[in-house]
Formats: C-alpha cells, structure tokens, sequence
C-alpha cells in the first residue's frame, strides 16, 4: 500500500509533506523545475514506504493511505501514479 495526494492539495501545495519525508517521494519540491507549474504534489507510488509522516503534516488533509480513499477522490491514486510514469518519459 502507498500513500495519495487527492484533491484538497489542489492549488495548496503547502510543502509540509515534503519536508518530512524520509525518502523523497514527494515532488514536485519547491526546487524543482515545475512546482510552479504543478497544481498540486504528488507521491511516487514506487518510492513510498508508507510511513504515514506525511499524513500528520499535511494541514488540509489532503493525504491518504490508497485504501482509504474517500469514493470520490479514488481516481487520484492512478493520478499520482502518472505523473511519475510521465516524468520517466
């Protein structure tokens, strides 16, 4: 199981998960070419090693272990996925 960024992160982008996590699995950091340009953050799905640290960071609630994905917001697992997958390219 990972973790997931969904909708509440949208336009946010608050960074705290970012700084917290103990492997980097969050981009875009606000370092990195296209965190402007980004509408929200996203975690590598490969990467995650399902601490929950960013769970507790993250001030709108905006992280979820991928099972507990309210209904509504479940299509955001394959959304962060996809960013990464594109960014291989």
């Amino acid at each position: 199981m990972t973790y997931v960024i969904a909708e509440p992160c949208i336009g946010v982008k608050d960074n705290s998960c970012v700084d917290v996590c103990p492997v980097d699995c969050i981009h875009p950091t606000p370092d990195e070419a296209g965190h402007a340009e980004a509408e929200q953050l996203f975690i590598d799905p490969d990467e995650c090693i399902d601490c929950d640290a960013c769970v507790e960071a993250c001030p709108v609630d905006a992280i979820f272990a991928e099972d507990q994905l309210p209904a509504e917001w479940r299509h955001f697992a394959q959304v962060n996925a996809d960013h990464y997958r594109q960014a291989q390219r």
